[in-house]
Parts: C-alpha cells; structure tokens; sequence
C-alpha cells in the first residue's frame, strides 16, 4: 500500500493525498544557479546528486527502473531553468542555491506540480512562500542559529550581550532571533547595533559602551570591516561570536590576533570520511564539500517519497516527503502516517522499510532530517570553527537547534 501524507490545509501538496498519475520513470533535474566567486558550489551539488542517483539505481532503481538525473545547466536564470526541466518531464527538482531565486523556481515548478527541494535555501520568508506544498529545504533557515550562537557567548561565561547586525533581513531577523535566545538562557541583550557594510564604527561604539561580556556579529558582506571596527574598540578575540554569514579565513587582512579565540559556526555537519571518498570517487577534481550532504539527501528524499507513494508524479512526491522524512503533519501534529516507522540510513535500507509494511523515516549524510508542514526541516546542524592567533580558523566542535531558532 502506497504511503501518503494525510489530509490537511486545503492546497498544500504537502498534506494532501495524491493520486497516482507518474509515467514510470523518476526524473530528477538539478537547479545549479552559482557564477562568478560562487560557482565553486556548482561542483559539490553535482557530484552528491550523481552519487546519490548512483545509489539509488544500484538498490533497484525505482520500481525496478533507472532513476534518471536530467543534464545539467549552470545559469542565474532560474525561471527559465526551471521551465526547461518541466519541459523535460522532470518530477522534482532540486535546488537553487541562492535563496534570492526561489521564488522563481518555486512559481513554475508548483504551478507544474514539481516538487522542489533544496539543499541551501536559508532566508527565513521562505517559510511561508506560497507553493502549494510543493517546496522544501533541507538546509536551515537563518534565524535557527541564533541559539547555537547564543550558547557560544554563554559557554564562554557571558552573561551580558551585545548583538552587532548588517542591514538587511538577514541581520534583523538572525539578530533579534539571538537577542530572544540570550533571554531565554538567563543573559540580558544590552546593546543591539545595526550598520552597514563599511560603516561599522558607530555601532562598535554603541557595543563598547554597554560594557559586555560578548559580542555576537551578525553580517556577510560587511564582517570583516565590522570586526576590525570592533577589534579598535577592544572587543574582538575571545569575546566576540560570528554568525555564518561573518565566518572567512581572514588572515592577515585583520590585525594580529584580532580573533584569537574568536568563534563562529556555519551550517551542516561535518562530511564523514566515506562520503568524502565516495564523492572524489564521481568527481576526482572535487575540492568543496558545501551542500554535498544536503543536496545527496535531498535525491535520496525524493527516491523514497516515490517508493512510498508508489509513484513518481510530483504531486505523490510531495505529498509522501513529510512522512517518509519521519516529520509532522499539519498544525495539529500528528504523526503523517500510521504505519510504525523505521529509520533508514540509505535508499535501500528505505526500500527495506517500505516492503516490511513500515513507514521509513530517513535520517542522512546531513544528520536528522523531519519536515515540518512548511518544507522545513526542524532540526538544524551547525559546525563550530574557533579562530587561532592568525585569524584562520579551525573545526573544534559541532551544535544542533531547533529549526525557529529557539
């Protein structure tokens, strides 16, 4: 019997139950949306996507036919992407990168009925775009860093913070996300400063003078000018915590020892040595892991929604990724499928599940993975980096959260 999501908001694919209505064959299409100093992620996404492909077809394939990863493009249009994979009978995408593009994959492929799901999407509004329940993400969204960076400044023995943010929706809703996470673990916020990139003098000053334990940066294009303003103020080094977004190998384009004993995070888990070696294996020039875990379990996803759903139409893939990811229904809560679920660690241990008449709750390459009723996962993974005299940094531990940050 086919596993699907059970009824719930009217119009969300995600929870509603779906006919089945594929031709046979999964088609797998890749958004690829990164040029210029970005296009190194192009290669990672690649290379996990035929990995994962790899996999699945070698357990079986999907109802004993070859899963197919359409060819790839690689361009900052993604609307026309987009349409270019409907044409080729894709049934569920994954992808963009940048989550500026999005809305325009999300717009064609739902109207489609293509399921969408990428592996690097963070902005927070993506939550609640409308997609008819055709999108997901397994990356996180910004603001669930905010207790891991919260956590930092109080490990550290803060109990006063100042929180530093660029302009923008990212620094506001990370920062005030880090100021509710600082109350909620018994610090007080007693400065939270916005600038803009290069113009970072007049917040670090507002920092200086609440006095704090800690300071957590919350900034992408304008970091490096914020911590050399907050290095003159005194407050960098082993005071100061850096979102994802602020977290580089500065070097020597900041002041000696301006970070020592710094900390920062940035998202995902680690890539174990055997993924590492199974992704060099299909790309030997591969130099970058990032969103190789999230896009291999993102295909993998995909694959067992359509096992579940013995279908590989769009709509029966969205409609059996919530289950099968071992996530929640709608607003109540409930489970999404009675059947007694199973964790499963590879397609064919997914398979397995399936045909022992149990719900197969994927757990992957980039840890725990549940949806919830947004296409959001609810837990996040994050690594920690800690800054070393000449200002590079260096792995010294991992973080989960909460998806909302809390």
């Amino acid at each position: 019997m086919a596993l699907t999501g059970c009824l719930g908001p009217a119009g969300s694919a995600r929870v509603a139950s779906a006919d089945a209505s594929g031709d046979g064959t999964l088609r797998i299409g890749l958004i690829l949306d990164n040029t210029g100093r970005q296009n190194f992620l192009n290669a990672p996404q690649l290379a996990a996507a035929q990995l994962a492909v790899r996999d699945i077809n070698a357990a079986g394939g999907h109802k004993g036919k070859p899963v197919e990863l359409l060819p790839e493009t690689i361009s900052t249009d993604t609307a026309a992407q987009a349409k270019a994979l409907v044409a080729a009978k894709a049934d569920v995408v994954i992808g963009p990168t940048d989550s500026s593009r999005a809305p325009a994959a999300i717009d064609v492929l739902s109207n489609a009925k293509v399921a969408l799901i990428s592996p690097a999407n963070s902005a927070s509004g993506l939550s609640n775009y409308k997609s008819g329940g055709y999108y997901f993400r397994t990356a996180a969204a910004d603001v669930a860093q905010a207790s891991v960076l919260a956590k930092l400044a109080k490990d550290g023995g803060a109990k006063t913070l100042a929180v530093l943010h660029e302009a923008g929706d990212y620094g506001k809703d990370v920062a005030a996300a880090v100021d509710s996470a600082a109350k909620q673990s018994g610090m007080d916020t007693v400065a939270d400063a916005e600038f803009k990139p290069g113009q970072a003098q007049q917040a670090a000053a507002a920092a200086k003078a609440a006095n704090p334990d800690a300071v957590v940066l919350v900034a992408r294009d304008g970091a490096q000018g914020a911590i050399a303003e907050l290095n003159n103020a005194g407050l960098a080094g082993k005071k100061l915590v850096l979102s994802d977004g602020a977290v580089n190998q500065y070097g020597s384009g900041l002041g000696a020892r301006a970070l020592d004993g710094a900390r920062g995070i940035l998202p995902g888990v680690f890539p174990s040595a055997a993924f590492q070696a199974d992704l060099v294996a299909v790309d030997p020039g591969l130099k970058d892991m990032t969103f190789a875990a999230e896009t291999y379990d993102a295909v993998i996803l995909a694959a067992v929604a359509a096992a579940a759903a013995e279908d590989d139409a769009g709509t029966s893939i969205a409609a059996s990724l919530v289950p099968v990811s071992g996530g929640a229904a709608a607003a109540d809560g409930q489970a999404a499928s009675p059947a007694a679920s199973k964790v499963c660690t590879s397609y064919r241990d997914c398979e397995d599940a399936l045909r022992a008449g149990q719900r197969p709750d994927y757990d992957g390459q980039s840890g725990r993975i549940s949806f919830d009723s947004h296409g959001d996962i609810t837990q996040a993974n994050y690594v920690v980096y800690t800054y070393g005299e000449d200002n590079m940094a260096k792995m010294s531990g991992t973080e989960t959260a909460s998806s909302n940050g809390g």
